[in-house]
């Protein structure tokens, strides 16, 4: 009888699942963290482009002959529409980093969430009630204490997180619908793809020669992007999404962490008030959202 593989026959685990969720966390950041250091000797766009392309390149080694299974989508406008989304998050992100410290950044792609819930009414047909409609408010609230618009406190480009709050929340909505049709892999492998086309179609007009130094910090972003995202598809595959979910807001601490080892940046007070607001507001909302399906599965199971 041959022995069991034990890769295969491992239970899910919560507690991996929470791990490999901060695993992955740490390594946004981190990639997060060289995008904002490159941005000093290169153009965003370059950045960018070797972003998707060392995060393409060993997808496609491990696709190997499975490519042609992997590639066959049977929904190439929504691939292409959520590969459209990550692309222009990714810009705004790596732009707001030029200006503005990986925390301040980083608190104000928080609140995805709470667009994820506004957005799930027009685009999804979801029904949100009252009380987390008023966790949305307070969590834009807690932006807007972060952004402090007319003081002229934040730089100007504190909006680009914002936006790409709003498109990484268009993606996940996105990423929904494809995952009833389409295999993980794929979809990842559908926007590093458009990625690396699209950019590199822009990048030959703004190109600058990296040094060999900078070659090997490129390839680490596209690396720590890579197993990032493979961090995070590990973590689902562990524990329920919203066991996982909350612990993306460790990303506020690694920000913190590594603003200051590298860039000497701390949040200011009210920015941790904003966070902490958006951050509160958020669980909110997943607290309900559970309590909700909760009690619809219940009404289900009546007879």
């Amino acid at each position: 009888m041959p022995t069991p593989n034990p890769a295969r026959s491992r239970a899910p685990s919560v507690g991996r699942g929470i791990l490999w969720m901060l695993l992955s966390m740490l390594l946004f950041v981190g990639m997060d963290t060289i995008a904002k250091y490159l941005t000093a000797f290169y153009p965003v766009t370059e950045v960018v482009w070797a972003r998707f392309l060392f995060h393409l390149l060993p997808m496609l080694v491990i696709m190997g002959r499975r490519f042609p299974v992997v590639a066959t989508t049977r929904r190439l406008n929504l691939q292409l529409l959520r590969a459209l989304m990550v692309l222009l998050t990714t810009f705004m992100m790596i732009s707001a980093l030029r200006f503005i410290p990986l925390a301040d950044a980083n608190a104000l792609v928080a609140v995805s969430p709470i667009f994820v819930t506004a957005l799930s009414v027009p685009l999804l047909g979801e029904q949100v009630g009252p009380r987390r409609w008023a966790g949305v408010a307070i969590g834009f609230l807690g932006a807007l204490i972060i952004i402090r618009p007319g003081l002229g406190i934040m730089h100007p480009a504190a909006v680009l997180p914002l936006t790409a709050a709003l498109l990484y929340a268009v993606n996940q909505l996105t990423t929904r619908r494809l995952a009833a049709t389409d295999d993980a892999l794929t979809t990842v492998f559908y926007t590093a793809s458009f990625g690396v086309v699209t950019t590199s179609l822009i990048v030959p007009f703004v190109w600058v020669t990296p040094t060999p130094e900078h070659w090997a910090i490129m390839i680490a972003v596209g690396f720590l992007s890579f197993t990032g995202h493979y961090a995070s598809a590990k973590a689902f595959s562990e524990a329920p999404a919203a066991t996982v979910t909350p612990f993306n807001y460790s990303a506020l601490i690694w920000a913190a962490l590594f603003g200051f080892i590298v860039f000497g940046d701390l949040p200011d007070f009210w920015t941790v008030v904003g966070a902490t607001i958006i951050v509160s507001s958020s669980l909110y909302i997943l607290h309900r959202g559970r309590m909700r399906d909760r009690s619809v599965k219940t009404d289900n199971e009546k007879p």
